[in-house]
């Protein structure tokens, strides 16, 4: 059994995004393996624990993504490859699929494809349904729960969220599969293992050795805005009780006609 999980990275939820005058986008600091991630890299080493699978984690972009697939590598994954080709420098979700399309292709033996929810920086999640029909593989979205898994009948048994409640499901693999953070308690690697992680060699694959042809983008980013600044006015009430100070906001309330 073959378990591929696909990530990227993504600002620290604590990044300030800011956008340069030229357009540029920056958040101040590195980036980090997308959080929904981290609970699809954690089941599929649990996965690989309980079944003898092999993992492998999957990313699209340049250096700057090597560190979601170092962190999934000391969390406990196999291996790990980038796809980067600068025809991909500003993909889609479309481009995205087709690609993750062509190297699981590449791969060849891969029964189950993982992800988080989303991804934190667009919170997006279309290119997880984009990939199943790229590779006509059944697609089962917001697991809670794994029940079972049938390697030798090629069966999946999972909880899923639904709006309504929670519904058993099962599939046929191969399967394309998305993961609420029910599911499971992220692991944390070791001081050792992210060591290990950092010298760990990432294979990196162009269109070219995925033979990969991509359609055009169907959505192109016209433009970045910082978000408006938050102007407020802020007034200190004065008094020399806190009685007086009381009565003083609620005068200020009244006339402000809040009260």
């Amino acid at each position: 059994m073959h378990v591929v999980v696909i990530t990227k990275a993504t600002p620290d939820d604590n990044a300030t995004v800011r956008v340069d005058p030229q357009g540029v986008v920056t958040w101040g600091d590195k980036l980090v393996l997308n959080p929904w991630d981290e609970y699809a890299v954690t089941e599929a080493v649990l996965l690989q624990e309980r079944y003898g699978a092999r993992t492998t984690v999957l990313t699209l972009g340049n250096e700057a993504h090597d560190e979601a697939l170092k962190k999934s590598l000391a969390i406990g994954i196999q291996q790990a490859a980038r796809i980067w080709d600068p025809a991909l420098e500003k993909h889609d979700s479309l481009q995205h699929s087709q690609a993750m399309a062509a190297a699981i292709r590449k791969l060849g033996d891969v029964d189950l494809v993982l992800f988080g929810k989303e991804f934190t920086d667009t919170a997006n999640d279309q290119h997880i349904y984009m990939l199943g029909r790229q590779l006509g593989w059944n697609v089962v979205g917001s697991m809670l729960k794994l029940l079972q898994v049938d390697p030798t009948a090629g069966t999946l048994r999972l909880e899923r969220m639904l709006e309504q409640g929670i519904q058993t499901v099962s599939t046929r693999l191969p399967a394309v599969v998305s993961l609420f953070d029910d599911i499971n308690e992220p692991r944390y690697p070791s001081f050792v293992n992210i060591r290990k992680a950092s010298r760990a060699a990432i294979s990196i694959w162009d269109a070219a050795e995925l033979d990969l042809a991509l359609e055009p983008p169907a959505v192109e980013v016209l433009e970045y805005l910082n978000l408006p600044e938050r102007v407020g006015n802020v007034e200190m009430i004065e008094g020399d009780t806190p009685s007086a100070k009381a009565q003083a906001l609620v005068q200020k309330l009244m006339e402000a006609k809040l009260l």
